[in-house]
């Protein structure tokens, strides 16, 4: 398979695009050493989430690397932060700036089309139909796209990232009462630094998939990995941190279910 896929009774949709480590074999045969430590996966994800199973939420988690192809860019490509430097379709370089391929192995244009087809395409039918079988039950349905990483990634950003970056494409992706709904927990919590379309306004799926006259409602989170794991490899989970962040996440999800169901 080319995701894990579970379907839920409530109204919510989590998403784990860039959860997957594998890399097909021809691929990774053209990797540089660094590229196979697949720093920049959203580690463990799908264990953070674990409890989404027990409130009845849908889950689909991502199997391929976004090393791979990235599940949370365009078909075509273009840059969702113009601008700004960010990795593309299928990266060339890790978010430290070093080489993905060996030299002269890139991806032609022709082999991301290819990859297009057989690894982004599979994952983007399942999410949209669970999203048309979901509406059909509920009349409204929350997308929530679950990413972690690094708290410090000079490319990207200036100093340490707030601990939970929600995006919302700029309230273009959801109602801003569901914001409201699912911030309010984590303000009340009180532990963790909160940032509301910063330097994360939401990827692709957030854009594409959220669409409130419709019925989609949808929001990123990305949150910091030192706040469940190790940040450096192994990368190793750490099930006394997560514990923490992981009562907040439920919380957080049953507030966007509970507005959902309004």
């Amino acid at each position: 398979m080319d995701f894990q896929f579970r379907a839920g009774s409530i109204p919510i949709l989590l998403s784990m695009p860039h959860a997957g480590a594998d890399i097909p074999d021809d691929i990774a045969a053209r990797l540089t050493p660094c590229a196979l430590a697949r720093a920049d996966t959203d580690w463990h994800l799908p264990a953070l989430y674990a409890f989404a199973a027990d409130i009845g939420a849908s889950t689909i988690a991502a199997r391929w690397s976004r090393y791979v192809i990235d599940l949370n860019r365009p078909p075509e490509d273009t840059n969702l932060y113009p601008g700004l430097d960010t990795t593309g379709l299928c990266p060339v370089d890790t978010f430290g700036r070093e080489a993905l391929y060996q030299a002269g192995q890139a991806p032609s244009e022709a082999e991301v089309a290819r990859r297009l087809a057989r690894y982004w395409q599979p994952y983007h039918r399942q999410l949209r139909a669970e999203l048309d079988r979901l509406l059909a039950l509920h009349g409204k349905v929350v997308l929530w796209d679950a990413h972690s990483i690094a708290s410090v990634v000079p490319r990207f950003f200036d100093g340490r990232l707030p601990d939970l970056n929600f995006g919302t494409a700029a309230g273009a992706a959801c109602a801003p009462a569901l914001a409201d709904a699912v911030i309010a927990p984590a303000r009340a919590d009180g532990r963790y630094s909160i940032a509301l379309n910063g330097r994360f306004k939401g990827g692709y799926i957030t854009r594409h998939y959220g669409q409130p006259g419709a019925g989609v409602h949808a929001i990123q989170l990305e949150m910091c990995q030192c706040l469940y794991m190790n940040e450096s490899a192994p990368f190793a989970y750490r099930p006394d941190l997560a514990a923490q962040v992981q009562a907040l996440l439920r919380q957080m999800l049953g507030a966007a279910a509970g507005w959902a169901r309004t």
